[in-house]
């Protein structure tokens, strides 16, 4: 009787040859979808200005042309020392990110902490309520002294409450309270504890955590256009944008100067744009792979399991 029943729930839980042809081709068609969009715009980037307001938007362009790739390399120095800006950014920022929200979610995680219900709702609260963009200006410009500093780029980003209460979750349902009692059992602190055995157990939670800090900063232009005014603090988004304004500016007074009509005349306009986002996009794609698995984990979290 119960080997009948195993076989009965293997026959369940099995997947005919067909079926399986069937989901394989539904989930190829929906990744085709989601990648779809980027693949063309790549494509548009290559095209020759005039053959795409000839033309149109074309899968496959009749003229194909660097002449996008070329107008943006042309600031040179400009756009590598944005690239570094942006790259230190990002990399300096998400560690001290990830830092502190693995902290202070772990603090409020712990039913021992006395004062987790007071923290866990100044946390919420900040979610509720935001004390404006010019208080916030005047507290890191002039409170802080950050003005046209690296850190005005990566201190305001740096805490997240809703990140906070994403990790917080992870540890109260993946970290047993048992583990870390036995660790104070046999003499552990709690810097101890939380290094040893609550960080291993957590990666896929600090990694998808992780992951959205490193798009965060990756795709940040607004603080820089708040703090930033020295031309060598710029980071890349910001300087994409300002070339963007420059193309933009240039359209708008091409008629009223000969001189703007003849810049305008040998600018890639829309091929120029979409270089730009593929700059912006392809080092992202690159990093995704290494966050992928554990990624997929933290976003299993509090699955069932049988």
């Amino acid at each position: 009787m119960a080997q009948a029943q195993l076989v009965k729930k293997r026959d369940f839980h099995h997947v005919s040859n067909g079926w399986n042809v069937i989901m394989n081709i539904i989930a190829g068609l929906f990744a085709l979808i989601c990648v779809f969009p980027f693949i063309f715009v790549v494509i548009i980037s290559f095209t020759d200005e005039k053959a795409l307001a000839r033309d149109g938007y074309r899968l496959i362009p009749a003229e194909w042309s660097l002449a996008a790739y070329q107008f943006v390399w042309q600031s040179g120095d400009t756009l590598l020392r944005a690239y570094g800006v942006t790259i230190l950014v990002t990399v300096l920022g998400t560690i001290i990110s990830l830092i502190l929200m693995s902290l202070y979610a772990y603090a409020i995680s712990r039913k021992s902490f006395r004062y987790r219900r007071f923290f866990a709702i100044f946390a919420i609260l900040t979610m509720l309520f935001n004390g404006g963009m010019i208080p916030t200006y005047m507290v890191v410009s002039q409170l802080l002294g950050l003005k046209d500093t690296v850190w005005a780029l990566i201190l305001p980003l740096a805490m997240n409450a809703f990140y906070i209460m994403i990790l917080r979750t992870f540890y109260s349902t993946s970290v047993p309270d048992a583990v870390i009692e036995s660790a104070r059992i046999d003499g552990a602190g709690e810097f101890h504890t939380f290094l040893k055995i609550v960080v291993p157990l957590s990666l896929p939670g600090l990694a998808t955590i992780g992951l959205f800090s490193t798009l965060g900063y990756w795709n940040d232009w607004f603080n820089a256009l708040l703090y930033i005014d020295n031309p060598n603090l710029v980071p890349l988004q910001s300087m994409l944008m300002r070339i963007e304004s420059s193309i933009q500016f240039i359209q708008q007074n091409s008629a009223n100067s000969s001189m703007s009509l003849a810049a305008m005349q040998s600018i890639p306009q829309d091929t120029s744009r979409m270089a730009m986002v593929v700059l912006a996009t392809l080092p992202i794609i690159f990093a995704y792979p290494f966050f992928q698995r554990y990624f997929v984990q933290g976003l299993t979290v509090g699955a069932v399991k049988e």
